[in-house]
């Protein structure tokens, strides 16, 4: 996988590697640079036929560039295409967001959140959130879906559960300590608040789960442990399903590992529910 540290236009990258181009490649980046949505959003296949030329052409330009194949490439161009067009207003201003284009990238963002739990490493996230005497919960503004998904959940599997925010947060941490879990939720435009929270919560010994978008974000700096999930742009706004979809599946994980512990409480919510007819 290609691993530079910063994020280079797509044209520099095909400039660094010009002299290793053939013919071919240079057919093949005439076409992206032309429209660079052809490689961010279209299959092998669909750029292979742009261009008039093979699969495993596409597939040889994309290693040519440094990458371990087309995916990795796509991935890399599509990162790059969401930092430039973070803002609302200048995506609005575009007006070239598409349903096709919604689809793909909420594919690729549900792609990246199994990707981030695969394996133990939902156990490895779940395992502060379980053992922790509260868990404190923070986002940013476009994470926020999110985190009150989380907070949802997760108040109905255990007890000790609180979202910070607001005017009231320096009352709300005064009783945060070493034996707590944050999760905290943020991704670029990373928002002022949740890292200064986080850097707070981080002082005073709580175990910091983040749960953003990269290795560059600010709250890796300060998180104990953290999973990238990949957030696309849906018309002028980041979307909101990858965080949810995230959060729904950390609970699910946190309830397992529980067990009778979700189970009783869940019962004991259930029966006041039905004694307050909460539900018509």
């Amino acid at each position: 996988m290609h691993t530079k540290v910063e994020h280079l236009p797509t044209g520099d990258l095909i400039a660094a590697a010009h002299d290793q181009l053939t013919p071919t490649d240079k057919k093949i980046a005439a076409a992206v640079m032309a429209d660079e949505t052809l490689l961010a959003f279209g299959t092998v296949s669909d750029l292979a036929d742009h261009v008039g030329t093979s699969r495993p052409s596409i597939v040889r330009f994309a290693h040519r560039l440094g990458f371990d194949g087309y995916s990795d490439l796509q991935r890399y161009v599509r990162s790059g295409l969401t930092q430039r067009l973070a803002r609302p207003s200048v995506r609005i201003r575009r007006g070239d967001s598409t349903l096709d284009v919604a689809h793909l990238g909420l594919e690729d963002a549900l792609d990246s959140v199994f990707d981030a739990i695969g394996g133990d490493e939902i156990v490895r996230l779940a395992l502060p959130i379980v053992e922790a005497d509260k868990v404190w919960i923070v986002s940013g503004e476009t994470s926020r879906a999110g985190a009150h998904t989380f907070h949802s959940g997760l108040s109905i599997v255990r007890p000790g559960v609180r979202f910070v925010g607001g005017h009231t947060m320096a009352t709300d941490l005064s009783s945060a300590g070493p034996h707590d879990a944050a999760v905290i939720f943020d991704f670029s435009r990373y928002r002022t608040e949740a890292m200064a929270t986080a850097r707070i919560l981080s002082k005073l010994g709580v175990t910091i789960v983040a749960v953003t978008d990269g290795p560059l974000s600010p709250l890796v700096s300060v998180a104990d442990l953290w999973c990238e999930i990949r957030v696309p742009g849906v018309g002028p706004f980041d979307s909101s399903v990858p965080a949810v979809a995230l959060a729904e599946l950390l609970v699910a994980q946190v309830a397992a590992d529980l067990h009778s512990e979700a189970r009783d409480r869940i019962d004991r919510i259930e029966d006041l529910w039905e004694s307050s007819e909460t539900f018509l």
